[in-house]
């Protein structure tokens, strides 16, 4: 028995029970409500149509003109009726039954939010159903969200959700069965309802919690960063390491001490750094005197430690300072007391050997880093070292700018290699072998060059596994006394030593990375984004006199 049949079935005993029949058939004195679960339909008992005519139960939300649309057995026509003018009376034609819905005892307006899909009219009902939504055509269903080609066109999900039919079941002419795929952060029949994710406190080491539409933000506290606040932005940046190279390093000027053979220069302002000249120190007659580091790209700087020096035995130091920052080098900000507009002033030493951290309460966000002394011990000098993270914090990666081991020999001899190596004069002694190629190494032959200048040649570390590759810092040599450098190269990296990828520009080309000018200074070039590889293959492209190379990797673990 079809939905229709169990409609007409019903219809008739409800019909054949009755006492007394008006109208074609609808009972007029049942003794109790005739209901269809089917149609979601209530008929009133002891009504007739000049009952509903002569004593109407007005609904106050509905007024105007509205159709509500019927689906009928194979083979007769759908019935249309249309209200123009306010009222409770909607007859509606099931096959050849002729209903008559009296509506009434309206307890409460469930339409004063459209419960109905698709441009249908929600209309407040009665007792067990609080509202009925009559459909424009091409649409059926409870709620007006099932068409004729299926449940899931148009799409009945909100926030993105995927509907899929669970059923190919049909009630009439139209699919009845659908679920919706919710997306992370949405639940309800219709994915309608945005799920709180705050609720479950995911933001970590005192981060405010903010909710999204499907997702969380977390306002973390100065030093953490990460999707859940979770990761400590405190990486130590290369003043001490040698991450950041001298050419990184500027200040408003220089000491110069006995008789001008002292030179107390920016590139010494390293912490813990060693000697009898080791510090920056600015000029006596510099009144406004600052040291600047060049990061090279934008960072996230959320701390400075510093330390004074001893000069001809006396300690000197700087006792108080300012920070400013600039994204271009041009234009500067003095960091502020935290809600305030005035310059913060962070305490510094009280003695040329102990050092001093302070971390910034909220970070900076830029590519410069200023700074500037307001108090200082007999003169300001200064050693340094810069704390933060990338800006972009990859995977569980807050800092990755470590030298990966060519200097210190962590990476061993036996993880390089190269193409070919010069021999001077053919000399084995003097052979310029690829483990010779680390920063500042020292002696004769103390970097690597190839038996020849051409671009087919390279040098090649194994890291024995896959890491992150965020820069390369390079440095030429002499040989008898002849300057030699790499001026332009390229770098390839490989995860299995076969196949071959090149650091591309973002058009797509090969990228030339800008080398030295001279055979000692350092040069450092970063990938961004960052190369993740386990073997890494420099290609010298241009050069001075001959090939000649000493360099280092940064990075960290994948």
């Amino acid at each position: 028995m079809n939905e229709y049949q169990r409609t007409s079935s019903s219809l008739l005993s409800a019909h054949q029970k009755t006492s007394h029949v008006v109208n074609s058939g609808i009972s007029e004195n049942l003794s109790s409500p005739i209901y269809h679960p089917a149609l979601h339909l209530r008929f009133s008992r002891n009504c007739d149509i000049s009952d509903c005519i002569s004593k109407p139960h007005w609904y106050s939300n509905f007024k105007g003109s509205a159709s509500f649309r019927t689906n009928n057995p194979p083979g007769q026509s759908k019935a249309k009726t249309n209200m123009k003018r306010p009222g409770n009376v909607t007859p509606a034609y099931v096959g050849t039954f002729a209903l008559l819905l009296c509506l009434h005892s309206v307890t409460a307006d469930y339409c004063k939010v459209n419960h109905c899909y698709n441009g249908a009219t929600c209309v407040t009902g009665v007792g067990e159903e609080p509202f009925i939504c009559i459909c424009a055509d091409g649409f059926g269903g409870d709620t007006c969200n099932l068409t004729e080609t299926g449940p899931c066109s148009p799409n009945p999900c909100k926030n993105d959700g995927s509907c899929e039919v669970i059923a190919p079941t049909r009630r009439g002419d139209v699919f009845n069965e659908y679920i919706c795929k919710c997306q992370p952060g949405f639940k309800g029949v219709h994915c309608q309802i945005n799920v709180n994710d705050c609720e479950k406190q995911p933001c970590k080491n005192g981060g405010q919690c903010r909710d999204l539409d499907g997702d969380y933000s977390c306002q973390c506290p100065s030093p953490y960063v990460g999707k859940q606040c979770q990761l400590r932005c405190v990486s130590l940046l290369g003043m001490e390491g040698g991450a950041i190279v001298e050419s990184q390093i500027s200040a408003s000027s220089v000491h110069y001490g006995i008789l001008g053979l002292q030179r107390w220069g920016p590139e010494l302002a390293r912490l813990n750094n060693q000697g009898i000249v080791n510090a920056w120190t600015s000029a006596a007659h510099d009144k406004n005197p600052w040291i600047e580091i060049n990061m090279q790209k934008i960072m996230r700087l959320t701390g400075i430690i510093t330390q004074g020096a001893s000069r001809l035995g006396t300690a000197e130091y700087i006792k108080a300072f300012k920070v400013a920052s600039s994204l271009d080098g041009n234009s500067y900000i003095t960091y502020k007391v935290d809600g305030q507009q005035r310059d913060k002033v962070f305490v510094g030493n009280i003695d040329n050997d102990r050092t001093k951290t302070n971390l910034f309460d909220v970070p900076i966000v830029a590519q410069y880093i200023r700074i500037i002394p307001v108090v200082c011990r007999r003169a300001c000098t200064l050693r340094m070292e810069l704390l933060g993270c990338e800006l972009h914090v990859y995977s569980n990666m807050a800092g990755c700018s470590e030298p990966l081991g060519m200097k210190s020999r962590f990476i061993s001899d036996g993880q390089l290699s190269a193409s070919s190596s010069y021999r001077t004069w053919g000399i084995d002694t003097f052979t310029w072998h690829p483990q010779f190629a680390r920063l500042d190494k020292v002696g004769k032959t103390n970097a690597w060059s190839p038996a020849y200048n051409n671009r087919s040649e390279w040098i090649q570390v194994d890291l024995e596994k896959t890491k992150r590759l965020t820069g390369i810092i390079t440095q030429g040599a002499k040989d008898f006394g002849v300057v030699q450098f790499v001026s332009v190269f390229k770098v390839a990296y490989s995860n299995d030593g076969e196949s071959w990828s090149t650091v591309k520009e973002n058009t797509g080309n090969d990228k030339l990375f800008q080398g030295n000018t001279d055979n000692n200074t350092h040069k450092k070039n970063v990938f961004e984004p960052p190369v993740y590889a386990r073997y890494v293959r420099v290609i010298p492209w241009e050069w001075h006199e001959r090939i000649t190379l000493r360099m280092e990797l940064l990075g960290c673990d994948d």
